[in-house]
């Protein structure tokens, strides 16, 4: 496996407090890496800054070579990268379909008076990314949703479209910000089953930010841990859990159940 995604000395700041200092990572492709560490400690800055949404002062990130630092968000998902977000992003008063659908509009080609000269052309892109929507829909079990007004969902259903409206970009890359978070246990092992088929059935690589540590050792190829805005540990997990700094800063004597990083 090659590098996929390299971030090379990445400092973010804030006036001055530096929420990332000189953090470097590689991902692997086809791999799952977990972003792990307490609250503050710069993991969603980092998602922000390689999709787009932050622009870190300096160092590098590269996808698949190419330089996407400072890149505009609609840039960065143009070559491949798709966000899933804490906070739900979906358009609550409209459909999982309709939601859904919104979400392929960068993969429309043709514009308003365009559609009206060629107009079998549009309907033809209007029927291919509803097909792939409708193969996103079966693929996260959404069939008895698929009409339904999403703010008249459950949280859990919710975050599923959250993943769905991601993946409707067909992504090379996947970023989820912590993706589990207020479910139930049963929710928990639903999302988690889904990111590995994402991983096995779509080829597409994880990175995603947790904080159930029992689900973290059990799908990632690579941990990484952040603290204060650094990089303190990242391997295997069970190097990271070995790591003498890891289990000073934050799993304590007692082991790596005896602290909730909530």
């Amino acid at each position: 496996m090659s590098s996929q995604l390299v971030v090379d000395n990445l400092t973010l700041t804030f006036g001055g407090l530096n929420a990332l200092t000189s953090v470097s990572l590689a991902v692997e492709a086809g791999s799952i890496t977990s972003i792990i560490g307490p609250n503050g400690a710069g993991k969603t800055s980092l998602l922000n800054c390689i999709s787009g949404f932050y622009r870190a002062q300096s160092g590098s990130i590269r996808f698949e070579g190419v330089e996407i630092g400072g890149a505009p968000p609609h840039r960065v998902s143009q070559l491949g990268i798709a966000r899933a977000f804490q906070n739900i992003e979906l358009f609550s008063g409209l459909s999982v379909v309709d939601n859904l659908m919104l979400a392929r509009h960068r993969h429309l080609a043709y514009g308003f008076w365009s559609s009206l000269v060629f107009y079998g052309r549009a309907s033809q892109q209007e029927a291919e990314n509803r097909a792939h929507v409708e193969r996103v829909i079966d693929f996260m079990e959404l069939q008895p949703f698929r009409k339904a007004v999403v703010g008249e969902l459950a949280y859990g259903v919710r975050k599923r479209i959250e993943m769905a409206r991601a993946l409707t970009l067909a992504p090379k890359l996947l970023l989820l910000d912590e993706p589990m978070a207020g479910m139930t246990l049963a929710e928990k092992e639903d999302i988690v089953r889904f990111i590995l088929d994402v991983q096995a059935e779509m080829g597409v690589t994880v990175v995603l930010i947790e904080h159930d540590l029992g689900v973290v050792m059990d799908i990632s190829d690579q941990v990484v841990v952040l603290d204060f805005g650094q990089r303190i540990a990242a391997g295997t997990p069970q190097e990271v859990a070995a790591d003498p700094a890891v289990i000073a800063a934050y799993v304590g004597e007692n082991g790596w159940g005896d602290r909730a990083w909530a």
